[in-house]
């Protein structure tokens, strides 16, 4: 990613993200979820905790026909994800509700062939420096249980919730998903190089039985610090320098 010179966000090949006045900013981890969800058959998709709206936007690229609503808990966040929805060119496909996931998941009627989200993943012990940025990574107003359970109320029969997690946190995630009748349609292992750790998971779920497709990323080489020829096509349509 190239810094725009625009203050406070970031500039990607079709769109411009601001992000001054989220907790959390443009990172590779948001960015991994929108250039890999499955977009190509979905009709309508949510992204739960939004922030600055960067998947949404990615996924709007990726489908021309997709329309997206988007529910961001944080008033500040939700107008800056508004913001850069407006000055999109995808605008009229993209919506925001500065709303808490469990009251717009019950009394929203629409439902979702693809729900999204880089939920918050810390549990609550070790507070932020700030109230937005603990609301944003800590699991004590989204806990994981919570979002499976909204997701659940908001997905067709035959659509998929993907997540990014941390590696670990994506591990319990997916055996208690497993108890609630989730079923694992995707996982990707995301490590920085092919001799690390895993240090990421994304995550396909869904509410019916399919034979689970798991690989791995490396997002670097072994030697140096050039992206892999695999994560330079994920996101290939969206990073400047490629």
């Amino acid at each position: 990613m190239k810094k725009n010179y625009r203050k406070g966000g970031f500039t990607f090949k079709q769109f411009f993200v601001g992000h001054d006045r989220c907790a959390m900013k443009v990172g590779t981890d948001g960015v991994l979820l929108g250039a890999w969800a499955p977009v190509q058959q979905a009709k309508r998709a949510l992204d739960i905790g939004c922030g600055s709206g960067l998947i949404a936007l990615m996924l709007a690229q990726r489908n021309p026909q997709l329309l997206i609503d988007a529910v961001e808990l944080d008033n500040a966040a939700a107008e800056q994800a508004q913001e850069n929805f407006t000055e999109s060119k995808w605008a009229g496909r993209l919506r925001v509700f500065a709303q808490d996931i469990v009251e717009f998941s019950a009394v929203n009627p629409q439902q979702y062939d693809l729900i999204v989200s880089n939920p918050p993943y810390f549990e609550p012990s070790v507070s932020c420096s700030t109230e937005q940025r603990d609301q944003a990574r800590y699991t004590a107003t989204l806990t994981h249980e919570t979002l499976l359970d909204c997701a659940k109320q908001c997905l067709v029969a035959d659509g998929v919730l993907c997540l990014v997690l941390p590696y670990e946190v994506g591990e319990k995630v997916e055996i208690m998903a497993n108890k609630e009748g989730w079923f694992t349609a995707y996982r990707i292992n995301i490590q920085d190089k092919s001799t690390t750790a895993f240090h990421r998971m994304l995550l396909g779920l869904k509410l019916s039985f399919v034979e689970p497709n798991v690989s791995t990323l490396a997002l670097k080489e072994v030697d140096s610090q050039v992206y892999t020829e695999d994560f330079q096509q994920l996101i290939r349509e969206f990073y400047l320098k490629y």
